[in-house]
C-alpha cells in the first residue's frame, strides 16, 4: 500500500490555528484576570464603606446604687403601689393642704443632713428650685432612665454637667410638701417616660447599651 503524504499547506495551517488559539486563550485569561481584580476592588470598596464604619453595640450590666452613702439613712415613706396591701398603701400617702396624695417616689430620711449622690452615670438635664418641693436635680441616664432628687438644701451640679455614679450632687433638706418628715431626700425614677417604684431598681443589675467608639 502506498502511504499518503500530507499536502504541503497542511502544516502551516495547523501551526496558524495553534498560534491563533494560544493568542485567543491569552486574551481570555487576561480579561478574566482584569474582571477578577475589578471584583476584588469592588469588594474592598463595599467593605471599607459599610463594614469598617459599622459601630458595635455592647450590652453591659450596671448596678443602680442608693442615692446616699450615710448608713443612718432610712426609708421614711415608700412608693405608692396600686397593687400593694392597704396597710402598705397607707404608709405611702402624703397629706398636704388638707389633701391626700399618692407618693410618687421614695423618701429617705435621717436626723442629720446627708450627701445625695447620683445612682448612675448620666447628664444633668435640669436644676431648679420649687417653693413646695425645694431644690430639685434631674439627671438623664442611658436606656431612657431619668432620676429626680427633690427636697435638697444644696446642689453642687448645674444643667449640662456630666456626672458619674456615686458623685455627690447635693445635700438633703426639707420642703413644704413633706414638712412633717423633716430632713429627707425625695427620690423618683422614670423608665421609658413612666414613673416606677425605685425599690424595684435600686441595688439591682440593670442592662444598658454602649457603643464601641474604636
Amino acid at each position: 500500500m502506498k502511504k499518503k503524504k500530507l499536502k504541503s499547506f497542511v502544516f502551516p495551517t495547523i501551526i496558524t490555528i495553534l498560534v491563533i488559539g494560544i493568542f485567543t486563550l491569552s486574551i481570555v485569561m487576561t480579561k478574566s484576570n482584569e474582571n477578577l481584580q475589578s471584583n476584588e476592588q469592588s469588594l474592598n470598596y463595599v467593605s471599607n464603606t459599610i463594614l469598617d464604619n459599622e459601630i458595635a453595640v455592647i450590652n453591659t450590666t450596671t448596678k443602680m446604687i442608693n442615692p446616699y452613702t450615710d448608713a443612718s439613712v432610712k426609708i421614711g415613706k415608700y412608693f405608692y403601689d396600686y397593687k400593694a396591701e392597704k396597710e402598705s398603701q397607707e404608709k405611702s400617702i402624703i397629706f398636704h393642704d388638707d389633701t391626700y396624695m399618692q407618693n410618687s417616689g421614695i423618701d429617705f430620711t435621717a436626723e442629720n443632713t446627708f450627701d445625695v449622690i447620683a445612682v448612675l452615670d448620666g447628664t444633668v438635664s435640669d436644676v431648679k428650685e420649687d417653693e413646695t418641693l425645694g431644690k430639685i436635680i434631674e439627671i438623664k441616664h442611658d436606656n431612657e432612665y431619668i432620676t429626680i432628687y427633690q427636697s435638697l438644701s444644696e446642689t453642687s451640679v448645674k444643667k449640662g454637667d456630666t456626672v458619674t455614679q456615686g458623685q455627690v450632687i447635693g445635700k438633703s433638706g426639707t420642703n413644704e410638701l413633706d414638712k412633717d418628715m423633716g430632713n429627707h431626700l425625695h427620690f423618683e425614677l422614670y423608665v421609658d417616660a413612666q414613673i416606677v417604684d425605685p425599690s424595684l431598681y435600686l441595688n439591682k443589675e440593670i442592662t444598658s447599651s454602649t457603643k464601641d467608639k474604636e
